[in-house]
């Protein structure tokens, strides 16, 4: 390996490791290995492919040195011949053990790559809704990026040069010693000459970098929100986009003054590792020369010493930063595991059962429930706040009871913050209860099955949600749709989307299902997002409808435009309508008015008016401000 190749690479290592001195933990030690053992017989043919090229690294200046005494001695030239010939063969078979190391280094860190990230992702996914309402998607997305690439260093390039630089060192010292231990012991003196200021500046690298990081991070968070379709219409709304781009210019040129800083650095530091090689090297052929010419060192080993000299530095450079190396990956291993530990507050009961066939109905049997606090379900790291915040737990609900038999439709109306989307969220189980019983299904109160019993998958099929957003990804229409449904056709499609009232206008663009919805669906209108949600719903065919505000956010004529294709999804099906206008839910078989999460009234539209309390009074107000607003839309004569 050459000198500027070693320097470039300690460089490159000592500027990703991490600071700190914490001790190696056993249980961090005994999980990594875990990651490792699925690729054991391709670690075990790793070192014994390192170890046959350290040896193949020393065998060729010891060739290269008796070549040298050969010429001197005048012998034969056929002997020249053989060595140079042998010298190229061991050249070959270095070469093609290199390549296996690298290739067999790629394949283990690279497998440890994938086996991370999956074991991340699935994860992840198994993550309470409350995970994702606290956690910044940029921290999280750096620890599937980020922190596994760093892990995986340390299978692909930690554990490659440990043992190949390990084994160098160890046969090129025995042979150096064995030439000369004079001439060996005097060019070892100029390491530290090198290494203890190297370590310093290595430090102030590091540091460098790391801030440099900051800022890149910190003008990728800006880019992100400031180029998404909602952020760059509230910077122009608010007309700051002079003061943003001065935020980001000054981050950017702070980039560029910590980049020359570095630049200079890392000259420094190449020139310093050079320069000591230089005059290593300028002793050995010195004082090997002198002891040459005193007949008390062979010509030969005089070139032996300066070519194994150049071979001593790397693995001893590359060594000296092995700790600082392995800590790093231990540190991007532990923030992984992190991530692991977090246990998943919803889970799949063993022996869950899937939810009975045939029409469902739904059942709330004294339910309480709090929001969890952020110690359960997130992470100060990824929340990027210094201590977790302690609030939550109180209890929202207050022993909710209700049933909707199979085909009827239940509405919740009420103030907001009422708790009213946490009884949505406590059907779909995105939260557990704490206490009392959501059921569905069963012929009477208290015969249906316990959601907590049921698969995941029967409550997917089982059980469709239409919020007022209406998310949709950045993918085509197709794809949306095909979200609730995998193996939709596309005659099943075009009939949901008839049936959303939204064939026409699909029928109407150039790529038709295939044209891209935009970020979070932004490219439509949103009563066309909105149509689009429902008909993703349609596709899948559950049997229980919830619809969570899903009007609340559209115009008069796109309103109208959902209620019919509303009226599609509902038919037939058990429905809990959760509704802020009051006239979408009038013909509901039951409506519950829930205040401070308890339910206060119940009854028919007809019923709760003549009851004359809260509900009327909701009604009423709703009623007088669209009187008064239809009023003031009236011009003056």
């Amino acid at each position: 390996m050459s000198m500027d190749r070693v320097a470039w690479t300690s460089l490159y290592n000592i500027t990703r490791a991490k600071s700190g001195s914490q001790p190696f933990s056993k249980e961090t030690l005994k999980r990594v290995l875990g990651f490792a053992r699925p690729h054991r017989a391709r670690l075990i043919a790793f070192v014994l492919a390192s170890i046959g090229g350290a040896i193949l690294a020393v065998a060729t200046p010891v060739l290269a040195g008796r070549v040298v005494d050969t010429i001197i001695a005048g012998s034969d030239a056929g002997e020249v011949i053989r060595l140079a010939v042998l010298i190229a063969i061991v050249a070959v078979a270095e070469a093609g053990l290199g390549l296996l190391t690298r290739w067999l280094s790629s394949m283990i860190g690279e497998g440890v790559i994938v086996d991370l990230r999956t074991r991340v992702f699935d994860h992840v996914q198994r993550m309470p809704i409350a995970f994702f309402t606290r956690t910044r998607t940029g921290a999280l997305v750096s620890r599937l990026n980020n922190d596994v690439i760093g892990a995986q260093s340390a299978f692909a390039g930690t554990l490659s040069g440990v043992v190949s630089n390990g084994v160098a060192l160890a046969l090129t010292l025995v042979v150096m010693l064995n030439t000369s231990w004079l001439v060996t012991v005097l060019a070892m003196v100029l390491l530290p000459v090198f290494l203890i200021p190297a370590r310093r500046m290595g430090s102030r690298l590091a540091d460098l970098r790391r801030e440099a990081a900051s800022h890149n991070a910190a003008m990728g968070t800006q880019m992100t929100e400031r180029f998404s379709a909602p952020g760059a219409t509230l910077v122009k709304l608010f007309g700051r986009p002079a003061d943003e781009s001065a935020e980001f210019a000054l981050r950017a040129g702070r980039v560029r003054d910590i980049g020359v800083r570095t630049a200079m650095l890392q000259f420094t530091f190449i020139t310093a590792l050079t320069l000591v090689s230089a005059l290593a090297l300028a002793l050995v052929y010195g004082l090997g020369g002198w002891l040459a010419l005193q007949k008390q060192l062979a010509p030969g080993d005089v070139v032996v010493l300066a070519l194994l000299l150049t071979r001593l530095y790397a693995p001893l450079t590359a060594l000296s930063n092995a700790r600082v190396e392995i800590m790093s990956a231990l540190v991007s291993f532990e923030r992984v595991f992190e991530i692991l530990d977090l246990e998943p507050l919803i889970r799949e009961k063993p022996g869950a059962v899937a939810v009975p066939e045939g029409p469902v109905a739904v059942e709330f049997d004294d339910v309480r429930f709090g929001y969890p606090s952020a110690d359960k379900v997130s992470l100060a790291s990824l929340e990027e706040v210094a201590i977790l915040d302690t609030r939550g737990g109180e209890e929202v609900l207050h022993g909710i009871s209700f049933r909707v038999e199979a085909g009827q439709t239940v509405a919740l109306v009420g103030s907001s913050g009422a708790g009213k989307s946490t009884v949505a969220q406590l059907l779909s189980r995105l939260y557990d209860v704490d206490s009392g019983t959501v059921r569905l299904g069963g012929y009477g109160p208290g015969t249906g099955l316990d959601i907590r019993d049921a698969t995941f998958d029967s409550l997917r099929d089982t059980l469709g949600m239409v919020t007022q957003d209406g998310h949709l990804f950045h993918e085509s229409i197709a794809s949306n749709l095909r979200l609730a449904r995998p193996g939709a056709t596309d005659a099943e499609m075009w009939e949901v989307l008839r049936r959303a009232r939204l064939e026409d206008m699909v029928r109407s663009l150039p790529d038709g299902l295939e044209t891209v919805v935009g970020e979070r669906g932004y490219r439509l209108s949103g009563g066309e997002r909105q149509r689009l949600t429902i008909a993703r719903l349609l596709i899948a065919q559950p049997r229980v409808v919830i619809l969570d505000e899903a009007t609340a956010a559209l115009d008069s004529t796109s309103e109208a435009a959902v209620q019919a294709a509303l009226g599609e999804a509902l038919q037939g099906r058990t429905a809990v309508v959760i509704a802020h206008r009051l006239s979408t839910i009038r013909a509901a078989d039951a409506i519950l008015v829930v205040e401070d999460g308890r339910i206060v009234e119940r009854g028919t539209h007809a019923e709760l008016l003549a009851a004359d309390g809260r509900y009327a009074e909701l009604y009423n107000t709703q009623f007088a401000e669209a009187t008064a607003v239809a009023q003031e839309a009236v011009p003056e004569l």
